[in-house]
């Protein structure tokens, strides 16, 4: 009887010790729930960006009136560097060019015979730029996405070239007045030729820029941009459009 106590003891404690593992609070078991993973970020807080890009650039007056690219349309590339010393504000500078091809004017004026001839002769000429940038963008959270603004303000150099032009007297042996500045004479009596001879060196202006566009980050290294740009040189006759589009890497 006795032995049949203790197998019945023993029993009873080996029982207890394979139910020991298992915690139940109120009937229910407790399970571990897993935190998702954090979605990653494509933009840095500070970020030092290199941007290099092709450009298309188009002017606001027709070829024939604007004063300082000469011409309707140019195409070019650039490079641009900016330090983002906060998530959403950087500065930076960029430098341009594009080949213009510049219609250039000519013309011959016969005040004795009545004539009046006006020409335009294309030469490709390169204008460039170099500017200092402020840029705002908004990189949106979780997204590769990354709308934003700019300001610029800087110099233009490379075009601006003017026709100088000069009065002659009519016949063999005529001579020449070349008026203040060079670039236009003011006739006296018995000149009564006035003709284009040549045309000024280029300009250097200040020009100011304004634009936006839309970066799309590929890695968080490496993105894509596109924007838009409007530009001011000295007048409303020599305003410009900018295209530009390309990659830029983040370090």
């Amino acid at each position: 009887m006795k032995k049949l106590m203790l197998s019945l003891l023993g029993i009873a404690a080996i029982s207890s010790i394979g139910f020991a593992g298992t915690e139940t609070y109120g009937g229910k078991e407790m399970k571990q729930v897993a935190l998702p993973p954090p979605c990653p970020e494509w933009y840095a807080d500070r970020e030092f960006n290199v941007g290099l890009w092709g450009t298309y650039v188009f002017t606001g007056n027709e070829w024939q009136n604007d004063r300082y690219m000469l011409a309707d349309h140019a195409w070019g590339g650039g490079i641009d560097v900016k330090y983002f010393f906060m998530r959403y504000i950087g500065v930076g500078i960029e430098g341009w060019g594009v080949d213009a091809r510049q219609a250039r004017e000519n013309i011959f004026v016969d005040l004795s015979d009545g004539i009046f001839d006006r020409s335009f002769h294309n030469t490709n000429k390169g204008i460039g730029a170099v500017l200092g940038t402020l840029t705002l963008r908004y990189p949106f959270h979780c997204s590769r996405f990354s709308p934003y603004i700019f300001g610029a303000g800087g110099a233009i150099f490379g075009g601006g070239q003017r026709p100088i032009n000069q009065w002659f007297r009519e016949g063999p042996g005529g001579t020449a007045v070349t008026g203040p500045g060079g670039l236009i004479s003011n006739g006296g009596e018995g000149f009564d030729i006035l003709k284009t001879v040549g045309h000024t060196e280029s300009e250097t202006e200040g020009i100011g820029q304004v634009g936006g566009g839309l970066e799309v980050r590929v890695t968080p290294h490496i993105g894509w941009i596109s924007d838009f740009s409007w530009n001011f040189v000295s007048g409303p006759q020599n305003n410009f459009g900018m295209v530009r589009t390309g990659v830029n890497f983040a370090f």
